[in-house]
């Protein structure tokens, strides 16, 4: 293991864990560098947020960087890591020529969070009326994706579905590829005594970041397809609507005279969930890993969401809730475990197994540490490999790099 290694991560925004998944695997990826005793140095070029982490509390140097910007390659000399995090592959587009011609012996590993291709492929397919198998994945967003992807040394997929698809959609040499989901702690046997049970709860909520379109859909489905199914059932149980970044459009739906209610950002995630009896997520599209179904877990609340939702998460049998295709389904479900003590404790336990067979943290730490170090002491032969991959890296630096030296040059005007 290296001492005193230093890791750059180029972020695609400040990390905020409580609004949204992408918050939160950034700090594991940080605490997992961090245990091993690495010094991080955060660069990005966003604003910081209100809500966003404090990173130089956790001992995270910050550093604004900026695409075609001089200072940036200054930055990256300054720093010299052994290796780099693009957060996300628009990091990677805007800044990887400038950490391979700078830091030539930084490993260069892309965190995808998500595809971002399958996701708005998925999306337009909703817009067409289309199943979500029927996706055109051949985008141009595609193109730039797997782009990223082969000029990397390695790419950190969350989702084994999305392995799938790059394996034998793409045909992407796995050895490009690292398995690595969210990673969480072991739930002890008695973890749910902790939490308020089944008569101590009501209502039924649902949580997403509103930057990310799919949440937005989710909540539409929710109120004009299966919400009025549930209420006219059993009016009593009010549908609570949080998350972060919520937009005119998404506060408009609210309808108090239905139990309908847009309630904003949580403030604090575990009282919610920890009052409420069911998370209720009808995703129709989206990609990787849904943070709001682990955070569920984790506070003990089953979740009744669709095949979508549960995607890299789970097979059907074992998911801690139920999973529906149509708002017919959906609405059944949720009224099933809303008013079955019985099948409700038995959903909150699949979470425990859930976690603790799939994604506890130590499954995964020393593979990851180990593939690393393997990949810096081979770095060489590992590229001379990835022919296609110095191709592009070829390509992009005779044409990404000049135009912006020539705007680097023209700003200084």
């Amino acid at each position: 293991m290296l001492k005193n290694a230093h890791l750059l991560i180029i972020g695609f925004n400040f990390p905020e864990p409580n609004s949204s998944a992408a918050g939160s695997r950034m700090m594991q990826l940080i605490r997992l560098f961090q245990q091993k005793k690495w010094k991080i140095t955060f660069a990005t070029p966003a604003q910081n947020t209100k809500y966003a982490e404090n990173l130089e509390e956790l001992e995270i140097a910050v550093e604004s960087i900026f695409p075609n910007d001089e200072k940036a390659a200054k930055v990256f000399k300054k720093i010299n890591p052994e290796v780099v995090i693009f957060d996300r592959f628009m990091m990677e587009e805007q800044f990887g020529w400038k950490i391979a011609e700078t830091c030539p012996k930084a490993l260069r590993i892309l965190d995808t969070e998500d595809l971002h291709f399958l996701r708005k492929a998925r999306h337009q397919a909703v817009k067409q009326s289309l199943p979500i198998e029927k996706a055109d994945f051949h985008t141009v967003l595609a193109k730039r994706e797997i782009a990223s992807v082969l000029r990397s040394d390695l790419t950190l997929i969350i989702s084994e579905a999305e392995q799938k698809i790059l394996l034998e959609e793409f045909k992407i040499n796995a050895n490009l590829l690292w398995y690595l989901p969210f990673l969480e702690n072991p739930l002890e046997e008695n973890f749910t005594a902790k939490f308020p049970d089944f008569e101590e709860r009501k209502n039924i909520m649902f949580i997403g970041n509103y930057l990310h379109a799919p949440n937005y859909d989710a909540v539409l489905y929710l109120k004009n397809k299966i919400w009025p199914i549930i209420y006219q059932q059993n009016p009593t149980i009010k549908m609570l609507i949080y998350g972060a970044y919520p937009p005119q459009k998404l506060k408009n739906l609210e309808n108090k005279k239905q139990n309908f209610f847009i309630k904003g950002r949580a403030e604090n995630l575990e009282k919610i969930f920890q009052k409420s009896r069911l998370l209720l997520a009808p995703l129709k599209f989206g990609a990787g890993l849904k943070g709001k179904f682990f955070d569920a877990i984790k506070n003990g609340t089953p979740s009744i969401t669709t095949p979508i939702g549960v995607e890299g998460i789970s097979e059907e049998n074992l998911f801690n809730g139920k999973i529906g295709k149509t708002p017919e389904e959906l609405a059944k479900w949720s009224l099933t475990l809303y008013q079955d003590a019985q099948q409700w404790k038995k959903a909150q336990q699949k979470g425990r197994e859930i976690i603790n067979s799939r994604f506890v943290w130590e499954k995964f730490e020393n593979p990851f540490f180990e593939r690393l170090n393997y990949l810096l002491k081979n770095r060489e032969n590992h590229r001379k490999e990835n022919f296609m991959g110095q191709l592009l890296m070829h390509h992009r630096q005779q044409s990404t790099k000049y135009m912006s030296r020539w705007i680097e040059e023209k700003n200084k005007k």
